[in-house]
């Protein structure tokens, strides 16, 4: 929800766990918003699928509690970690790719998790047949290719963080 500092707009979302012991802030919009339909996805939410926005790591404020780290599968290999509720185990981001600079947001951990639609499903080969997906919104069998699906504003932000990520490693 916007609010305004000395004269400046700042975007601003809360979000927490069920527990409410876990209680952020994202200071921007996401980059995008998908619903990952994976195999490993579904085990590991035990759920049809999990809705994901990613956004800069110093746009996610913790404002209260503690985050406990757990190493979680990936198709990639490329690594994964989910940062959990200390109390109630709820996921509330994911590192991926071991890049630090990027939380993966667990979308309905969101207060206003509806300002947040899916704009794309991704994986939708392993969805599970009863999930009936509208027709308003891209479907990839596979993962999407960023430059041709993320907004440009977002584009160029996503850039910026990948850009001094490498720089940093």
């Amino acid at each position: 929800m916007p609010r305004v500092f000395k004269g400046v707009t700042l975007i601003m979302y809360t979000g927490r766990c069920s527990c409410r012991s876990i209680i952020y802030t994202i200071l921007n919009k996401p980059f995008f918003t998908h619903a990952c339909h994976c195999s490993l996805c579904q085990k590991y939410t035990a759920s049809a699928f999990v809705v994901h926005s990613p956004i800069e790591m110093f746009n996610f404020i913790l404002n209260e509690g503690q985050l406990e780290p757990t190493p979680g599968p990936s198709g990639s290999g490329g690594g994964h970690t989910v940062m959990r509720c200390k109390v109630c185990g709820d996921q509330i981001y994911s590192i991926i790719f071991n890049n630090p600079n990027i939380a993966v947001v667990k979308t309905t951990t969101l207060d206003e998790a509806e300002r947040f639609p899916p704009q794309a499903h991704v994986y939708v080969k392993y969805k599970l047949p009863w999930v009936i997906l509208g027709k308003g919104i891209p479907q990839y069998n596979e993962f999407y290719e960023r430059g041709k699906v993320y907004p440009k504003a977002s584009l160029e932000r996503r850039k910026k963080v990948e850009l001094a990520t490498k720089g940093c490693l």
